[in-house]
């Protein structure tokens, strides 16, 4: 005999069943607001007294490409738990007979927000790395004669093919597109001038890649649990935190987890070697704390360590308690994280560089 895994809310005897949407409504809200106050005021907090001055519209920059990132990540992390759902024992998910359906993309709305986010910095490189205060400011054409410029209409253009493969019968190209971004972003962040910039592009390449497999791909791997938490069975002789009980989201959540493990290290690696370029090994210690981009760099560090913490709390959740599910609690903090991570990597790109003593 089996029965469906409520999940819309609590019943108890004393009264009706209490839904958890206001508080994770206020929540989101929450982290909305703090999303969008970090990068605006996080320039001013982090150049205070280095003596170092912000690029004009830094603020806003900073927020631009956090929202770029974070386009990068949604559809990317969907393509890549299809993937590990697709390898999922039994029939493919969505088929008669196997796991339930996926939920509903959300990357035609991620598209948009990176296309109008890419728009915006694209403006600005038009403008002189000045921020526009008027159309005819901006000088479209300029785009194209400049390294900085032809990346930027890259990005643009990137974006707008990736929201077109997502409405299309085959969502898995927008794969294509999004690489693109990822390859210009990796151009950008080092340019001709520094020295072996090409080693520089291929530490961001790996290290924007993973970051984004992971971020995304934890969040819509929280999505489809909580779709599929509503559709599987749970045993009732053996209880519902018996062996049963987990069904093919504990199967994906775990499968999940050995990839994540991968992703984090190539992260660490990459992060590590691309600090150690800009701040070489014997400035490292003062750079942290007197050079604002030192100090983002640390807190980034010290959200990445807190996130590492967290992980590791739903893989032992994962391996060791009687329902596997249980490790989406820590999980959902991890994607939190995640999130102000991929926030202040935004602001770091904003901020000057550190200077090589």
């Amino acid at each position: 005999m089996t029965l469906i895994r409520p999940t819309a809310g609590v019943t108890d005897a004393s009264g009706p069943a209490r839904r958890p949407g206001v508080g994770r409504a206020v929540a989101v809200l929450v982290l909305v607001v703090l999303a969008v106050l970090i990068p605006l005021f996080g320039p001013s907090a982090a150049l205070h007294g280095t003596g170092e001055a912000a690029a004009p519209g830094a603020g806003g920059v900073a927020l631009l490409r956090a929202v770029l990132f974070a386009a990068l990540c949604v559809p990317l992390g969907e393509l890549f738990v299809g993937r590990l759902a697709r390898a999922l024992p039994g029939a493919a998910p969505g088929v008669l007979g196997g796991h339930p359906p996926l939920p509903r993309s959300w990357a035609p709305y991620a598209a948009a927000a990176g296309f109008v986010a890419a728009l915006g910095l694209a403006s600005v490189v038009a403008t002189g790395n000045l921020v526009p205060h008027g159309l005819s400011e901006i000088d479209v054409g300029g785009l194209y004669a400049s390294r900085d410029g032809k990346l930027a209409l890259l990005e643009v253009n990137a974006f707008l093919v990736a929201g077109l493969c997502a409405r299309s019968d085959r969502p898995a190209v927008q794969a294509w597109p999004l690489a693109a971004v990822i390859v210009a972003e990796a151009l950008r962040a080092h340019p001709t001038t520094e020295h072996s910039p090409l080693i520089g592009s291929g530490l961001t390449l790996v290290h924007l890649t993973c970051a984004a497999l992971w971020v995304g791909g934890l969040l819509y791997v929280l999505r489809t649990l909580r779709r599929w938490g509503a559709m599987e069975p749970v045993s009732v002789e053996s209880g519902p935190t018996g062996p049963g009980a987990a069904g093919p989201g504990g199967a994906l959540l775990g499968l999940y987890a050995r990839v994540a493990a991968v992703l984090l290290a190539a992260i660490t690696a990459t992060g590590v070697w691309s600090s150690l370029r800009r701040m070489p090994p014997g400035t490292v210690l003062g750079q942290l704390t007197d050079t604002a981009y030192g100090r983002t760099l640390l807190a980034k560090v010290l959200l990445v360590a807190v996130v590492a913490a967290l992980a590791l709390w739903a893989r032992f959740r994962l391996r060791r308690a009687p329902d596997p599910l249980a490790a989406c609690v820590p999980a959902r903090a991890e994607v939190v994280a995640l999130g102000l991570v991929v926030v202040v990597s935004g602001l770091l790109t904003a901020l000057p560089l550190p200077i090589h003593w």
